[in-house]
């Protein structure tokens, strides 16, 4: 197990919906003794409704707009892991506001995966409509040019859950901006 840096700014963990933010995040937040946050349970906080209502009652684009302010008050908190929504590193203020206040990682995830792990859950708007799979190639069309303007990137498809946060923290240790 790796030694564990001391932390002054978020972690943002970003990727596609199954990628493992939640998971993998409750997880290295321990490891490094520092909050974890899921900006989806700020959100349903903030709005007083469930991620699905708000998009059913107001649609993606008020959902966006709530998500960017929650993640501009969170991205001030200071060190904490931060798991954000999948669309979150794509909002080009976002991405921006991530890449100046915290260390992004991308748990990067092939389709095969996350089309398995998003079949185990409800509660994905964007998968309700249509063919998951589909939808999900079309994800990783649209969002993994984007994405890899995170600062670190992490291949999950073979990774248990506490290997993933062992190559963060590896990949965090040799960093000087966290």
């Amino acid at each position: 197990m790796p030694n564990v840096p001391k932390i002054t700014r978020p972690i943002a963990l970003i990727g596609l919906m199954g990628a493992g933010k939640s998971t993998v995040g409750r997880r290295l937040a321990k490891r490094l003794s520092v909050p974890f946050i899921d900006s989806d349970d700020e959100i349903k906080k903030a709005a007083g409704s469930s991620i699905e209502d708000i998009f059913e009652l107001f649609g993606e684009q008020e959902f966006r707009a709530g998500e960017q302010r929650v993640l501009d008050r969170l991205l001030n908190g200071g060190a904490m892991v931060l798991a954000t929504g999948g669309g979150a590193f794509i909002n080009n203020d976002v991405r921006k506001r991530i890449l100046q206040s915290a260390t992004s990682v991308w748990l990067k995830a092939g389709l095969d995966s996350l089309v398995e792990r998003t079949s185990r859950r409800g509660g994905r708007p964007l998968l309700k409509q249509g063919d998951p799979r589909k939808t999900l190639e079309k994800l990783i069309n649209d969002r993994y040019p984007i994405y890899e303007q995170a600062t670190v990137t992490i291949e999950t498809d073979k990774l248990s859950h506490d290997g993933a946060v062992d190559l963060i923290i590896q990949a965090l240790q040799d960093r000087d901006d966290i």
